[in-house]
């Protein structure tokens, strides 16, 4: 699917790797139908949505942030990502257990050039990265922060650096293949948007509605694995589940997303499905919790946007006064990281993912970077800040300093 695609020059690719049996396992939208963007005012992608029910796919970046939230950014990202794209495609392909479903103007046609396409061999080279801020840089920045927090300015804040690479000639399918076996993770997608690309291996959830429920599964608390001992990696999971500075940086997030929620839900019907949850993924435990509740009667897509973006697992608490902060202190514009990527269904259900251990690269201007951070409280130590931030994105530097051979 992913061969017969990159042709196109805009395309969605969405993954679960059947960590979950519900909904769909693949889904790839082709070529543009119809679309809306930024050029457009956001609430418009609700005229877009209701004019004809259709599948349909697309981001927000972090930069959003500025029109729900009368925000200012000065830092450009390097990617160019635009604030929001959604498209409704000529072609979808969804793969459900084994049964692939194609739509289409003339589906044969399409299931022929599917099943002609070899998958050639990628053979790329070794990326030479770079970091944004060095270790001492970012020390004393999260030294900073907690001087901001001892003072009251927030309780808990994301803070995010940037690894990069310049003048990058870049296999997008390699690199996307190499990382998912590497990391297969539930929510990853390989998204083109003409010159512009996303290779996302999340492991979260940012909303998912489904009929008039609404869900959130924010993440937050990390430990490593240990893939030679399973007794040791057991005792790390235990030891993530109990530990106190991780459940107090949870449990704020959750408090913030039942917030963002009870603005477009029922009165009520807000509530916390799981709390400390421990997943496994195969470079790292993760602590997530499960927010959800039953939506008002007519509340829009646009509306639901707005009451809950960006996620709280990547802004902190209170969400307004930490979106400045991370304005202040971060080098760099997020862009498309720390946003979201996902489909809207004809029936106004949709799954959106959080952007987070994912490659974005301009191949016009050859410029590569990722992105790594954690939640930042009174409490952090400030060299684990780092270490899980390098823990986080080792496997995309494993992929994208390699010299690798795939079929």
């Amino acid at each position: 699917m992913l061969n017969w695609a990159k042709r196109f020059n805009i395309f969605c690719y969405l993954d679960t790797h059947q960590y979950s049996n519900e909904g769909y396992e693949c889904l790839l939208a082709v070529n543009v139908m119809r679309s809306i963007n930024d050029h457009s005012s956001f609430k418009d992608i609700d005229n877009f949505l209701s004019a004809k029910k259709a599948w349909s796919f697309g981001h927000l970046s972090y930069s959003l942030k500025n029109e729900i939230h009368q925000l200012t950014s000065y830092k450009k990202d390097r990617i160019g990502f635009p604030d929001f794209y959604f498209f409704q495609p000529e072609i979808l392909l969804i793969l459900k257990k084994d049964e692939l479903t194609i739509y289409a103007q003339h589906p044969n046609e399409v299931f022929e050039e599917l099943m002609k396409d070899v998958i050639t061999e990628y053979i790329y080279q070794g990326i030479e990265l770079k970091q944004g801020i060095s270790k001492e840089e970012y020390l004393s920045i999260i030294h900073q922060l907690q001087s901001r927090i001892l003072r009251g300015d927030c309780y808990e804040i994301n803070f995010c650096q940037e690894f990069f690479g310049e003048n990058v000639s870049l296999n997008a399918v390699a690199i996307y293949q190499s990382l998912l076996e590497l990391s297969p993770t539930p929510f990853s997608a390989f998204y083109r948007l003409e010159d512009k690309y996303l290779i996302c291996a999340s492991p979260e959830r940012f909303l998912k509605k489904a009929g008039n429920k609404i869900f959130s599964q924010p993440m937050k608390g990390t430990v490593r694995r240990d893939l030679q001992d399973n007794i040791v990696d057991e005792q790390l999971k235990q030891t993530l589940y109990f530990d106190k500075k991780e459940r107090a940086e949870n449990v704020m997030v959750v408090d913030l997303v039942r917030n963002d929620l009870s603005k477009v839900c029922k009165d009520g019907s807000v509530k916390v499905d799981e709390l400390y949850g421990v997943y496994t993924f195969p470079q790292v435990h993760q602590m997530v919790s499960t927010i959800s509740g039953e939506l008002k009667k007519d509340i829009s897509f646009s509306e639901i946007i707005q009451a809950t973006f960006p996620m709280g697992s990547m802004t902190g608490a209170p969400k307004h006064k930490v979106m400045q902060l991370i304005e202040e202190y971060e080098p760099m514009g997020r862009g498309l990281f720390s946003g979201s990527v996902g489909y809207i269904d004809p029936d106004g259900n949709f799954d959106l993912n959080v952007v987070i251990r994912s490659i974005l690269y301009n191949a016009e201007t050859r410029y590569l970077s990722y992105y790594a951070g954690s939640g930042i409280t009174f409490y952090s130590d400030a060299e684990k800040e780092w270490e899980e931030c390098l823990l986080k994105a080792e496997a995309i530097k494993k992929v994208l300093t390699k010299k690798s051979a795939l079929k």
